[in-house]
């Protein structure tokens, strides 16, 4: 097996070629903040909060789809990376409507979990708050796309995981928003098992069960883990 090897933060790292600076990070131990990345899925370096410096490179590069190189020298915490990801944190919640007290994710957010890790307690930026729906119209489940922050993770793991590709992503800049099928009624699309993925992969209440009373709900991330490693292994065939 090819190896590369580079320093994290100034210690010697050795991955397989072809690994990203955020798993090499993560098998070194160090951690990188991120919102988009999720195990089991591919990654599309949405978030920006892995952004990292690298010696000899003027810019910052998402950690999560820049392949290691050898001899690389990878800086994950400076006061500049420091101040970058806590403006993104503003930024997101800044361009959402995230009222963390009536929230379902309220004390298990990870947006939340962010701005607190970033020490982010108020935003430079004016709130837009734009005008946006709910839709629950789906038997069990609902979507707040005031608390969606464009990680796509539930697009990835409907698609990657369950095989039903329900969720996608349209429009362009203030009009970006996931919908489900063609932009209909989340209940209205055949496509959707009811499996829940998307509710478990989602970081924020954007999308969430019924019947959830605020700071009550929890992920299972736990089923996630097993589906990836189950798909892995080949221990099933969709």
């Amino acid at each position: 097996m090819p190896v590369t090897t580079l320093t994290i933060d100034g210690t010697p790292v050795a991955v397989e070629t072809g690994s990203t600076i955020l798993e090499a990070a993560q098998e070194a131990g160090v951690r990188i903040p991120t919102l988009c990345h999720l195990d089991g899925v591919s990654d599309v370096g949405a978030c920006r909060l892995c952004l990292v410096e690298i010696t000899g490179t003027r810019k910052l590069l998402p950690a999560c789809v820049t392949e290691v190189a050898e001899e690389m020298e990878v800086h994950t915490n400076t006061e500049k990376l420091q101040e970058y990801r806590r403006m993104v944190v503003e930024m997101l919640f800044s361009e959402g409507n995230h009222v963390c007290a009536v929230c379902v994710s309220n004390g298990h957010c990870e947006l939340q979990n962010m701005a607190v890790e970033l020490g982010m307690d108020h935003s430079r930026f004016s709130y837009r708050f734009p005008q946006r729906d709910v839709d629950i119209s789906h038997p069990q489940f609902g979507i707040d796309h005031n608390r969606c922050i464009f990680c796509t993770r539930c697009v990835r793991v409907c698609d990657e995981l369950e095989g039903a590709h329900v969720w996608d992503v349209a429009h362009r800049c203030a009009g970006l928003k996931i919908v489900a099928g063609l932009d209909q009624p989340w209940g209205d699309v055949d496509a959707c098992t009811s499996c829940g993925k998307c509710v478990d992969a989602c970081p924020t209440g954007a999308i969430f069960r019924k019947g959830s009373t605020v700071a009550e709900m929890t992920r299972d991330r736990g089923k996630l883990e097993f589906l990836q490693q189950a798909r892995e292994k080949g221990e099933w065939t969709r």
